[in-house]
């Protein structure tokens, strides 16, 4: 696991109602149970805390440790300056009890001056994993302090060592990290404890997930994801439509290619509408959306393409000669479904359904969740990409590992809702994320949409009032 993803299972542990409050207590309580089967009790322990949530898990240990030990409590830096809900509150419980003894430390002359010799445990907690560089005073001064008793007292950090990974940082004789042990710490002892997370954390989209993927790049128009979408026949022009209008939202520049006949019936401003001659996709339009393509970052083709022969071999031409990241839905998945060789070597996310799914890889997607998402995961390993399963539960694979979300309603069974999802992949997918999140957040931001409609409307409702949501859904995210 990556540090990146212990605010991701913070966030959505809080959405699963899981509180911040609950996961410090828990965390300083794992610092605590640890020093006390690793040393014993009756000991006296000075906690060197900082004013981030790192040192609300120190606060935290402080207290539980003051039950069978004598504790002082080093906070370095302003009290006015603790950032958190549940660091302030924690910080409130400790200036009440009268057996914790507390100084307040906020520049580095009043630190340089400490005698710690009488300490038989040093507890480093003054910064977390979110921290970039190296420590600025008066934290970079109580490091050095602390060091200056290694080998003395035993140090403790809590998470990781302070600093690490730059040169100044806490000589720990070990760290107490929480949950699972990061793949970025190196280099020093590591104690991981249990905060709390559930299991479905693991494999759960979150708004954690939608926090990162919703992130823009540049404030220069373009540079926030260029898309096409191709789509469309004589029967069918709201599927492409929708999937770009959901995607508008999200990336700065939507183009649309659709057959001239169905084009007709699209006036949208947020829209760039390139016509093709004819009423469907013939192999002889794959050259100049082909040119198209280059210009964007990312593809979507399928939303309401048809199954004429020669449609089926345009999309089977286009896949296959097609460089740019690309989302494969609806009719396309049936005319790959005849040739998976177009899909060698390419970057992509194909969005079946249970029908669909059957249709590509001859077997249905039955049974309990994990049965079906190791299926999912198998048949995403054998074709090399990302396979987002629709359903009750979207799961979602890369053949490595898999994901599902739990977001929508029985409103969503209504015609559009997949070709809104295909545009939200298409679009995370252009603002630079990997497949797999690109795929995973879709589904979740897509669902979210429409459970916001639900509230206002009930479960009768069209794929346009969802793609409508979709900023919504967005703010919501970024708010949490």
């Amino acid at each position: 696991m990556r540090i990146e993803d212990v605010y991701i299972w913070d966030v959505n542990a809080k959405w699963l109602g899981i509180t911040p409050y609950q996961l410090m207590e828990n965390a300083g309580a794992g610092v605590a149970r640890t020093i006390e089967e690793r040393f014993g009790k009756g000991l006296k322990i000075a906690v060197f805390s900082g004013t981030g949530n790192n040192g609300g898990d120190g606060f935290v240990a402080a207290r539980h440790l003051s039950f069978d030990s004598e504790v002082t409590l080093f906070l370095v830096g302003d009290e006015a300056k603790i950032r958190s809900e549940e660091a302030k509150h924690n910080w409130g419980i400790l200036k009440s009890l009268d057996f914790v003894q507390i100084r307040v430390l906020k520049d580095s002359s009043q630190i340089k001056s400490l005698d710690l010799s009488g300490f038989d445990v040093i507890i480093d907690a003054l910064l977390g994993a979110g921290t970039k560089g190296e420590p600025r005073e008066p934290i970079r001064s109580a490091i050095e302090r602390i060091n200056e008793y290694a080998g003395k007292a035993r140090i403790v950090s809590v998470d990781l060592p302070s600093g690490y990974p730059s040169p100044i940082c806490v000589k720990a004789d070990f760290a107490v990290t929480f949950q699972w042990d990061k793949e970025e710490y190196a280099g020093f002892e590591r104690v991981v404890v249990k905060i709390g997370y559930p299991r479905e954390l693991y494999h759960l989209v979150g708004p954690g997930d939608a926090k990162f993927a919703l992130r823009k790049k540049s404030q220069h128009k373009g540079q926030n994801g260029r898309l096409l979408v191709i789509g469309g026949s004589e029967d069918y022009f709201g599927a492409p439509y929708l999937a770009s209008k959901a995607a508008s939202y999200i990336v700065d520049l939507v183009y649309l290619a659709m057959p001239e006949y169905s084009a007709r019936r699209i006036s949208d401003p947020d829209l760039i509408l390139r016509q093709v001659e004819g009423r469907n996709f013939a192999p002889e339009h794959v050259d100049s959306l082909l040119e198209l393509a280059r210009r964007t970052d990312v593809v979507i083709i399928g939303p309401g393409i048809g199954l004429g022969e020669e449609t089926k071999a345009f999309v089977r031409e286009f896949v296959k000669r097609c460089e740019k990241p690309m989302v494969i839905d609806a009719d396309a998945l049936k005319a790959l479904a005849e040739d998976l060789s177009a899909l060698r070597d390419k970057t992509f996310v194909l969005t079946p359904h249970a029908g669909e799914f059957k249709v590509l890889f001859g077997v249905k997607p039955d049974g309990p969740l994990v049965e079906k998402a190791e299926l999912v995961m198998q048949k995403a390993k054998k074709i090399g990409g990302v396979v987002l399963l629709k359903g009750t539960y979207d799961l979602i694979s890369d053949g490595r590992t898999w994901k599902y979300n739990k977001t929508g309603n029985r409103g969503m069974t209504t015609g559009g809702t997949g070709d809104v999802l295909a545009g939200l992949v298409g679009a995370l997918l252009a603002l630079g994320n990997e497949p797999l999140r690109a795929a995973s957040v879709g589904a979740f931001l897509n669902g979210l949409a429409g459970d916001m409609v639900k509230e206002e409307l009930g479960e009768n409702f069209t794929a346009l009032e969802v793609a409508k949501k979709v900023p919504h859904a967005a703010k919501w995210v970024i708010e949490f």
